[in-house]
């Protein structure tokens, strides 16, 4: 695993960008902002850390390398400013993991390289 992709601030928070032009929000960053097509009105801005379900599905066959983690759940999440992220949901009884339910941003493990014994950190959401 690639010291510089360990090291991407993005890994960590919730960071995206806003276009001045349009108020446009986007996460994960983008160079140039799709609504208006403007690439120097660009801002970088740190995505709100609550949000809702909006769709969720449960994974039971997970692919190579998440197969310990199975089964889990997966949501689109609409952020409190209103861009959606798909992410995993963690710590949460399935019963809680509903269309609506407020989530909270949460930092956990993401994966562990075997060979290398790298261990990956990054967001995951809560049902609060």
């Amino acid at each position: 695993m690639p010291l510089i992709w360990r090291r991407s601030k993005e890994r960590y928070r919730l960071l995206g960008n806003r276009c001045q032009s349009c108020n446009q929000a986007y996460y994960p960053s983008r160079k140039i902002c799709s609504k208006c097509r403007r690439a120097s009105k660009l801002v970088p801005e740190e995505m709100p850390k609550k949000g809702k379900v909006i769709s969720f599905t449960q994974v039971f066959s997970a692919p190579e390398g998440f197969e310990n983690e199975a089964p889990y759940f997966l949501a689109l999440i609409e952020l409190d400013n209103g861009v959606i992220i798909l992410s995993q949901i963690v710590d949460s009884p399935s019963e809680r993991i509903v269309i609506g339910a407020p989530v909270k941003m949460v930092f956990r493990r993401v994966f562990e390289d075997g060979s290398q014994g790298a261990i990956a950190y990054g967001f995951k959401f809560k049902v609060e």
